[in-house]
């Protein structure tokens, strides 16, 4: 029987590959066709076809073509060995993205980005700890920063867990009731109360003086993560109203 063979379209027809896939694998060696005539075109046998869905296979398990290449010079059995290992980490792939799923439903949802563990199992910090390390650049020099870490480092990993988490719960209590007077002053007494309760907060960690308190409130308003933060206690004009009633009690403790 006479040897088959496919021409470009016929491949691109049973494989879906595309035209330039194949000149590709062409100029890198990785699939050359079976013969080319004298005009130009290429045709394929039945084992180059065959190689060629090899290929596919492994790139949809997302190896790249280097590698691609390599596992082609190998034997059937040790490319089963290589394949049962990359499927160990496939798995793992699969457990991340189910939790990288998960935690973009809780964002979507509303929860805020400092409560998702998405860099768990990284070498990336969590949230908590990029914020902690900028807080450092930001305000490390200052002897109020320096006073709050003396103080956070007296407590256990397992006491300052829980104390930032009572912290988060206070603060969005706060948060939340002052979107409920947001009809009214920046300047009114209950607003201002709740400022007031608002800097306690912060002083579970350390005293706060006015500087920090503006500090703070500046960066509520140029730093644009905390845009989706407030987003979830008011509408668009809620971050303003918590800087200028964060002011106006700086500017009162001032006088």
């Amino acid at each position: 029987m006479k040897t088959p063979y496919f021409t470009v379209k016929d491949i691109i027809q049973i494989t879906g590959v595309t035209k330039r896939a194949l000149h590709y694998y062409d100029k890198t060696d990785l699939l050359k066709p079976s013969k080319v005539e004298d005009n130009g075109y290429r045709y394929y046998d039945q084992e180059a076809l065959g190689n060629l869905q090899m290929i596919l296979l492994f790139k949809e398990m997302n190896f790249s073509l280097k590698d691609i290449a390599a596992m082609m010079q190998l034997s059937k059995d040790v490319q089963k060995v290589i394949l049962r290992e990359h499927r160990s980490t496939l798995v793992q792939r699969e457990q991340k993205l189910e939790t990288i799923i998960h935690q973009l439903d809780e964002y979507v949802d509303g929860t805020d980005i400092s409560h998702l563990n998405l860099f768990d199992d990284s070498s990336i910090l969590s949230i908590q700890e990029q914020y902690e390390s900028e807080a450092r650049f930001v305000y490390g020099d200052t002897d109020k920063y320096q006073e709050f870490e003396a103080n956070v480092s007296k407590l256990s990993a397992e006491e300052q867990e829980k104390a930032y988490q009572q912290f988060s719960v206070n603060i969005e209590q706060v948060f939340r009731e002052l979107s409920k007077h947001q009809d009214r002053s920046p300047a009114s007494r209950e607003v201002q109360a709740l400022v007031r309760k608002w800097k306690s907060c912060l002083e579970q960690f350390m005293v706060c003086d006015d500087e920090i308190l503006r500090c703070i409130a500046e960066t509520y308003t140029t730093d644009r993560r905390y845009a989706g933060y407030f987003d979830q206690f008011g509408d668009e004009d809620f971050l303003r109203f918590v800087y200028e009633a964060i002011m106006i009690f700086v500017w009162d403790e001032e006088q």
